[in-house]
């Protein structure tokens, strides 16, 4: 199958990784995106060229993906200054997943491997622009993509041996500065989302946010011990947790918890499919959970949820501060972000959606969004509503992506520094040492980690709008199956659910 739309193929040529591997593209298997300089103006050239969509909703949601393409790859140029964009480029742990016969898929990533030092090349031309601390967070996730090759692939290793060199210069004597200003932070977020964007009020949300979110694990935590500090009730419930050997079965039984409470209360239109857990695959060494859907073009099949235990190779501090994020409540709310009624349940909705562009673009604030705001959904519908370790949980995680929000925009900025984002973790999140710096290192690598809290709040928004110009017709159960049905809107876009 091939897109029909020319100015849907010009936005994926200049995103094949999402293409292949979220809206399940597979035309692009074995290929590697040409990001040298010359290669993105090219693409950029091919951008809006063909007739408008019948659909309103649909024209409107290319306009605002070409936007923020040109301005991702031709204002800000990303691929000058983001090691990531290059890293997914080489990426080849979707050839993985059994969404084709594994003689087509073995050949897709030959094809891709043998193009691994083309791409450097074009990768080591175009990254003259990296930040010394966003080249420093992105090594240890460029190096993981050794794990993904063979003792046959001697070429793709020294291609990517010639990246890491680069990116350990630029580790070593790149600018201290990594930010974008408020200007580049501010174009990035409202082109994506097709919204005028405030960070000042963005900024005053996330305060309001947090103190919310701070009032209810704290009356939460006191539901447990009403006598005890926040801080110690919140150190004995990290240790509640499934030793780093137990991760992986405890999380299977907690995703079929979730999966049929979901369907009990039908808060989402599909409740069919299947989905696997397993570890994170060793090429993606930092991603403490994620899933993999059924992309809206395979074939029905498996999804898959990863959840990543201690790495056998870090210390026993390490592995200590990492497991200290799985605790059982918390570990419940993962499930539910990222299962059920969360990332899994949406991308059923996505293979339903109407037409190519909804089942193509994906707004990544939307989708994240969509599954931090069925996190307290779940509270709200009375999930393990005798257990106030679950809300505890569910402030707690609702704090994490509230201090991502605080330190994205901090450090690009300029009002936070690095040291000030891993204080604000260890003291909001309760995260300890080694599970804070990587949290610090994920906002410093990508800035969009806002749109968690950002996507939530503008869920909710609707909702109340909704309710208001409902009255009695309205329903979550309605309003869910509205938002769904336009796969993954940008926020912009979100008020056609009301029409």
């Amino acid at each position: 199958m091939t897109l029909g739309s020319s100015r849907l193929r010009a936005l994926c040529d200049l995103d094949t990784a999402s293409a292949r591997e979220v809206a399940g593209r597979h035309e692009y298997d074995g290929r590697v995106q040409d990001l040298s300089l010359a290669g993105v103006a090219g693409a950029l050239d091919a951008l809006g060229v063909g007739p408008p969509c019948a659909d309103p909703h649909d024209e409107a949601r290319l306009r605002i993906a070409e936007e923020a393409a040109r301005v991702r790859f031709g204002e800000l140029e990303l691929h000058r200054r983001d090691p990531m964009v290059h890293v997914r480029n080489l990426d080849l742990t979707d050839y993985a997943r059994s969404y084709a016969p594994i003689e087509q898929r073995l050949a897709a990533r030959e094809e891709h491997v043998r193009a691994w030092p083309d791409a450097v090349s074009a990768a080591i031309q175009a990254l003259d622009d990296v930040a010394a601390p966003v080249a420093a967070a992105a090594i240890p996730v460029a190096e993981g993509l050794a794990n993904s090759l063979g003792p046959q692939d001697e070429r793709a290793r020294g291609a990517l041996s010639r990246l890491l060199s680069h990116l350990h210069d630029a580790a070593g004597s790149g600018k201290q500065d990594f930010g974008m200003g408020a200007t580049g932070l501010t174009r990035l977020l409202a082109s994506a989302e097709g919204v005028d964007v405030d960070l000042g009020q963005l900024e005053e949300r996330a305060d309001s946010e947090r103190g919310r979110l701070r009032e209810l694990l704290t009356e939460s935590c006191h539901r447990i011990d009403a006598k005890a500090p926040v801080a110690d009730t919140m150190r004995v419930l990290a240790l509640d947790r499934p030793e780093p050997h137990e991760l992986v079965d405890e999380v299977r039984a907690l995703v079929g918890e979730v999966i049929e409470w979901t369907a009990e209360h039908d808060l989402v239109p599909h409740h069919d499919g299947l989905c696997l857990v397993g570890p994170t695959p060793e090429a993606q060494p930092f991603a403490v959970a994620m899933m993999i859907a059924n992309a809206p073009f395979e074939p029905d099949g498996p999804s898959w949820f990863r959840i990543a235990p201690p790495r056998a190779s870090w210390s026993e501090r390490q592995r200590e501060d990492w497991m200290a994020m799985f605790s059982r409540p918390g570990l419940a709310n993962i499930a539910l972000h990222e299962v059920a009624p969360g990332h899994y349940s949406h991308g059923r909705a996505m293979r339903r959606a109407q037409g190519e562009v909804r089942r193509t673009l994906r707004s990544e604030t939307f989708s994240e969004g969509w599954a931090h705001y069925v996190e307290e959904l779940a509270l709200e519908q009375g999930f393990r509503d005798s257990d106030p370790a679950f809300a505890v949980a569910v402030a707690r995680d609702g704090l994490l992506r509230v201090t991502r929000m605080a330190c994205a925009i901090g450090l690009n900025t300029g009002t936070m520094t690095t040291a000030d984002a891993v204080a604000r973790y260890e003291s909001d999140v309760f995260l300890a040492g080694h599970a804070a710096h990587v949290a610090a290192q994920r906002v410093a690598m990508d800035p969009t980690t806002i749109g968690y809290t950002w996507g939530k709040l503008a869920i909710l928004d609707v909702r109340e709008r909704a309710k208001s110009l409902w009255g009695k017709d309205f329903s979550v159960q309605r309003l869910h199956r509205a938002m769904l049905a336009l796969g993954s809107p940008p926020l912009g876009l979100l008020q056609d659910v009301l029409a």
